[in-house]
């Protein structure tokens, strides 16, 4: 990225946010206590007003849930009176308090590890603070009240493989060089054993939009899965970003019944255009500005909540 491309790209950040602004006058959400939902995120000072916009857009359409928050440390007191007040005061923990087991500590494992121990009692939807829900979600409804678990596609031809076919395509499509942590790891999946599991899965699916059903064993599987990738790769390699989110696309490929979203309403963005049909976009880092599509997709999912 040039020098004139991070300038401009800040350009448009501050634009974002300051159209962001305007989600402080929407009214708080409401929030049953009971619900048996929980919309979960790890934010810090920074993305406080997109996060509001994301968490505000999502519960408004979906019609339920309430929240709660892992404080990446940079949440001010300020911050959290806001959150406070729009959020229904939900719980804020730190990532300090946060056990990670056998698993690695940073590159958001806490998010994921905290996500899994909150299934042990109520369904969870980790939402990120860079996407926007613009419409009726009645597949994210319906999978909640079926029990299942769903993720968003990390691409539109995502599919649930098992193990041994998808460590194959993944080795076919390897690039020279050293790899991206996810690529390394795909590779050699065939090579991954836990005990008391068959016929083992995977997906290239997205960490930061998709549901958990509640489940006793909580973040059981993601640890086994873990030490299995720390054989493989050796715990450096192993403990680099995009780590955490291989384990997510891993733990929900083997839930009972798993439920890919159709990627036509719940979508990646590209840097393409945002079709009328889209219901929920994930503004992912690369484009996240470009186009104003992000801040067009803000601006109308504030419009609704007012």
């Amino acid at each position: 990225m040039t020098l004139l491309d991070r300038a401009l790209r800040r350009l448009r950040e501050v634009q974002f946010n300051r159209a962001a602004r305007a989600v402080l006058a929407t009214p708080p959400c409401r929030v049953d206590p009971d619900d048996g939902l929980v919309i979960f995120s790890m934010i810090g000072t920074r993305v406080l007003l997109p996060y509001l916009v994301a968490a505000k857009s999502f519960q408004s359409r979906l019609g339920r849930g309430r929240f709660a928050i892992l404080d990446d440390g940079t949440l001010t007191p300020a911050d959290k009176a806001v959150l406070a007040y729009h959020l229904g005061n939900p719980p804020i923990t730190t990532l300090a308090s946060v056990d990670t087991g056998p698993c690695p500590r940073g590159g958001t494992w806490e998010r994921l590890l905290s996500i899994l121990d909150l299934r042990r009692a109520d369904y969870v939807i980790p939402v990120d603070s860079d996407t926007v829900t613009l419409g009726p979600v009645p597949e994210v409804a319906e999978a909640i009240a079926a029990g299942r678990s769903f993720t968003l596609r990390g691409e539109a031809t995502s599919q649930i493989l098992p193990l041994a076919e998808g460590a194959t395509k993944a080795r076919a499509t390897r690039p020279s060089g050293r790899a991206h942590v996810q690529t390394a790891i795909e590779c050699v999946m065939d090579q991954v054993t836990i005990s008391g599991w068959a016929d083992l899965c995977y997906v290239r699916g997205c960490s930061g939009f998709a549901g958990f059903a509640p489940a006793p064993s909580g973040r059981a599987l993601a640890e086994a899965f873990s030490v299995e990738a720390e054989r493989l790769l050796g715990r450096p390699y192993w403990s680099e970003w995009g780590s955490e989110q291989v384990t997510s696309n891993f733990v929900f490929a083997n839930e009972p019944d798993p439920l890919l979203l159709p990627y036509d309403r719940y979508i990646n963005f590209w840097n393409e255009p945002v079709g009328g049909d889209v219901a929920f976009v994930h503004f992912v880092g690369t484009y996240r500005f470009h186009r104003g599509a992000y801040l067009q997709a803000a601006r109308a999912a504030i419009a609704a909540l007012l």
